[in-house]
């Protein structure tokens, strides 16, 4: 990423029903001024999609991904497989094992290909967001200030006393 560069989050994820935790990822982003997309693909059911989407992420100004997926959640692992950019993976929520499943997809990936894991549900989805944001800072001033700023109101609303 060149210096104050600016480019683009994408959030993907695997279906329609993960939108309600990876929302939370474009509230973060528009409060701190980064500009995003989102798109659903699925590694499985839209593999042809996903394939050209992830092949395409520097011809589309991206710079990092987060790829939010549940159940076997083989999203970001196949697009960390096809780019070299920063794949940050939240594991979404699943029926049956409460998302432990697609925790552990997403962070038991094989030596090479690395996907940044966060926690499960919401917490991850913002701290995905959150932790995008932090690498597009390295790069971009505009983005470090107001990183920077949201973290002191962040400390500024912690009360110093119980009452």
């Amino acid at each position: 990423m060149n210096k104050n560069k600016t480019v683009k989050v994408s959030i993907v994820m695997g279906s329609q029903s993960d939108y309600k935790i990876m929302k939370l990822c474009e509230k973060i982003l528009k409060n701190l001024g980064i500009l995003f997309e989102t798109k659903i693909i699925s590694a499985h059911r839209t593999p042809k999609r996903m394939f050209e989407y992830a092949i395409n992420l520097n011809k589309n100004n991206i710079g990092v991904v987060i790829a939010g997926a549940g159940g076997s959640a083989h999203l970001p692992g196949m697009i960390a497989a096809l780019t070299t950019l920063p794949v940050l993976g939240v594991p979404v929520e699943s029926k049956k094992l409460k998302g432990l499943d697609s925790l552990l997809s997403i962070a038991q990936m094989p030596k090479g290909i690395p996907v940044g894991t966060l926690a499960i549900g919401e917490d991850g989805a913002i701290n995905a967001a959150l932790l995008a944001a932090s690498i597009i800072a390295n790069n971009n001033s505009k983005v470090k200030n107001k990183l920077n700023s949201w973290r002191k109101s962040q400390t500024k609303s912690v009360k110093k006393n119980p009452k």
